[in-house]
């Protein structure tokens, strides 16, 4: 065993293999603004892996919003919110996201990774047990670690059944719990079963918090998440939403009764030991959430875009899973398929994220498509072209005609030497393996 704590990092070789491979999905240098279609290395590509749900990345209004704080407020509050950081922008933004979702208070953190450690880690103590989803998002998982003296327990993906085993774990022990889940989980596109959750946590006597960071903007007649779209806004006891997605900047909420929210203002250490959100992306967030509730058709076009690509994946044969959201998956199976299928994508001109083993089970490595108000039909039918078109190669769909009509040659060749690789005996699926592993573990 060696004595030098680097020795892991000269190791480590997965990324630079994939990237020797030409494979390598991670660390795409944009080039322009975050919209429908972006430039890499100059030249265009039809984005699907954004979290630009409503399109307000662009907006000029946004914008402007961040360009009229920054003039106000400078560039940086120079320290967190607890000593100097907060200003009466933080402020109002807070007043009007708690309105907006109908609880009494909010409060605003640095990013949204940042208001989930806070806040979960804050609100479980000594004795208590938070209840997760196995497919919450990492961000919740990492708040329940740093709980400290808490306890998690876990529930597979969407089971009451589960669930109730851990809530009746919980009470032979005479003790609390938070139940936590997503309103829409970020990498099947499925909602979580809030009626029944509920139920539940009123039976065995605890709270549910529900991470709106996918279904703000996207789920209920008004965007206001996973509550309203049940129609039960009152029974989500602590409701969190980044502001890095649908409200187009960075920064996450957490809304709650006043007492809770007070409680986490004075304890959540994510909060009070980093610095705070900058003015101009408060800025940005206070005109976004404007924005979402005064033009409901960027909803409706989203939901209509959406509708279109599910439509269209399963006539074409592609499994989409459980979605029932904007994200949409693509069943590709081995891991390093999905990641050649990403870089044959890539090349023609579709930027889109391979997802792999541990974050999905071995076998079911996926493509996570995700769709903007403001894809147009044009970029939309390209996007299900392409994708036949690479998996009809790759043998993920049956092969025979296209819907492209275009008579150009595929730029790709299973048979190329350049893709002719073994995908369960290549020399680096094990390393890769061993990198997401480290990556996901416990998620």
């Amino acid at each position: 065993m060696s004595n030098d704590i680097f020795e892991k990092c000269t190791k480590f070789t997965a990324a630079r293999d994939l990237q020797a491979a030409g494979m390598y999905p991670y660390f795409k240098r944009v080039e322009t603004v975050q919209s429908p279609v972006v430039k890499i290395d100059g030249k265009e590509k039809i984005v699907l892996c954004s979290n630009n749900y409503l399109g307000l990345a662009d907006h000029p209004k946004v914008i402007e919003g961040a360009v009229a704080a920054a003039k106000q407020y400078g560039t940086s509050c120079t320290g967190s919110r607890f000593v100097n950081g907060t200003n009466d922008l933080h402020e109002k933004v807070e007043r009007k996201f708690a309105k907006f979702v109908g609880k009494e208070a909010a409060i605003l953190f640095t990013t949204g990774h940042h208001s989930n450690l806070g806040a979960i880690s804050s609100l479980v103590g000594k004795g208590e047990f938070v209840i997760t989803d196995k497919l919450d998002h990492a961000s919740i998982i990492d708040g329940c670690r740093l709980s400290f003296g808490g306890e998690m327990l876990r529930f597979r993906h969407n089971d009451m059944a589960d669930l109730e085993r851990q809530l009746a774990k919980v009470q032979s022990k005479g003790t609390s719990a938070l139940i936590v889940v997503d309103g829409i989980f970020s990498m099947e596109g499925d909602i979580a079963k809030f009626p029944e959750i509920s139920a539940l946590a009123k039976k065995y006597g605890a709270r549910v918090y529900v991470d709106e960071a996918h279904s703000l903007g996207v789920l209920g007649k008004n965007g206001k998440g996973t509550g309203e779209y049940f129609n039960m806004e009152p029974e989500v006891d602590v409701l969190m939403a980044t502001a890095s997605k649908s409200l187009a900047s960075i920064g996450g909420f957490i809304a709650s009764r006043s007492e809770v929210i007070n409680y986490i203002k004075h304890t959540a250490r994510s909060l009070i030991f980093t610095a705070a959100l900058p003015p101009a992306c408060v800025g940005a967030i206070d005109v976004a959430l404007d924005i979402l509730q005064d033009e409901p058709e960027r909803r409706a076009k989203l939901w209509e875009n959406t509708n279109k690509m599910k439509e269209g994946f399963q006539s074409l044969g592609f499994d989409t899973r459980t979605s029932e959201s904007p994200i949409i998956p693509i069943t590709v199976g081995e891991d390093m398929k999905a990641f050649q299928m990403c870089a044959m994508l890539f090349e023609e001109g579709i930027f889109a994220s391979p997802i792999v083993s541990p974050a999905v089970p071995e076998g079911q490595a996926i493509i996570r498509t995700s769709y903007m108000a403001t894809h147009t039909d044009e970029q939309l039918e390209m996007i299900l072209d392409k994708f036949e078109k690479v998996s009809k190669q790759l043998g993920i769909i049956p092969g025979g005609n296209t819907r492209s009509k275009s008579k150009k040659k595929s730029s790709y060749n299973i048979n190329n030497k350049r893709w002719n690789f073994s995908f369960s005996n290549n020399k680096f699926a094990s390393a890769t393996k061993r990198w997401f592993k480290n990556l996901w573990s416990n998620k």
